[in-house]
């Protein structure tokens, strides 16, 4: 679970409902069903407009991207590489099929087991590289549908606020009502900007974020991978993929004088 999204959430609206405390108002007042209809309602139909079914729906799937905290320890995969290399190195890489068995990941398996086939250098890196880019765009669309909700949030919200203040200015001739019934037209407004900025849009920028991260992840494997096809050195391969890890290289070794 990633803590800094559900903290987020939490902690904004926990702001903003003390904030409007302060200010002398209630909770009661900024909860309206029919703003709530009509805001998220047309902003869901009009995300639907814009995108195709299968691209919608993986979007709303895709959600769980902003909520979800996969480990990338990608020092760690550095060290497993390297240690793949040195078996290579030392055995053959024929010696990794023995091996493929304790790889969790599906991709790094894969692309493990193109060098246990003896695949050509370049198939493999085309494949692998393919493979990382159709995934990143198949799943990037999940970020724009979320981006576009965040779009549409606001502008729906003045909608279901004029539609309200068009209910208060058919009741002109009750003044008593007034006052209730332009604040309650405006809590769609309300609704809008506040579910755009504390939901849609930082929902999209978490999961492009986590796409990003994914990516680079794959990309470190796929550069290990060939580079234990094409023979490196381990201590070679282990420096190759700091500048991936960003982890710095450990000091030298004083000698024993």
């Amino acid at each position: 679970m990633d803590i800094t999204s559900i903290g987020g959430i939490v902690f904004a609206i926990a702001m903003i409902l003390v904030g409007q405390r302060l200010e002398g108002g209630h909770v009661g007042s900024i909860l309206q069903l029919t703003a709530a209809m009509i805001v998220f309602g047309g902003t869901i139909g009009a995300v639907a407009v814009a995108f195709p079914r299968k691209d919608f729906v993986h979007g709303l799937k895709l959600v769980k991207l902003a909520f979800g905290d996969k480990g990338r320890d990608m020092g760690g995969i550095a060290r497993q590489l390297v240690d793949y290399a040195s078996v290579a190195r030392r055995d053959g890489v024929l010696a990794l099929e023995g091996r493929l068995g304790e790889v969790s990941d599906p991709f790094m398996r894969r692309a493990l087991q193109f060098v246990v086939d003896g695949v050509d250098a370049n198939v493999t890196r085309d494949t692998l590289e393919g493979a990382i880019d159709a995934e990143f765009e198949e799943n990037a669309v999940a970020g724009k549908v979320w981006e576009s909700a965040g779009g549409f949030a606001p502008t729906v919200g003045i909608l279901g606020a004029v539609l309200g203040l068009i209910h208060v200015m058919e009741n002109l001739n009750d003044p008593s009502k007034l006052g209730g019934g332009i604040a309650t037209a405006f809590v769609a407004t309300v609704y809008g900007v506040g579910s755009a900025n504390l939901f849609f849009l930082p929902f999209a920028a978490k999961i492009k974020r986590k796409l990003q991260l994914e990516k680079e992840r794959k990309t470190l494997i796929a550069e290990g991978v060939l580079s234990i096809q094409e023979g490196i050195n381990p201590r070679v391969l282990e420096e190759k993929l700091r500048a991936f890890t960003g982890e710095e290289a450990p000091p030298p070794e004083k000698k024993a004088a």
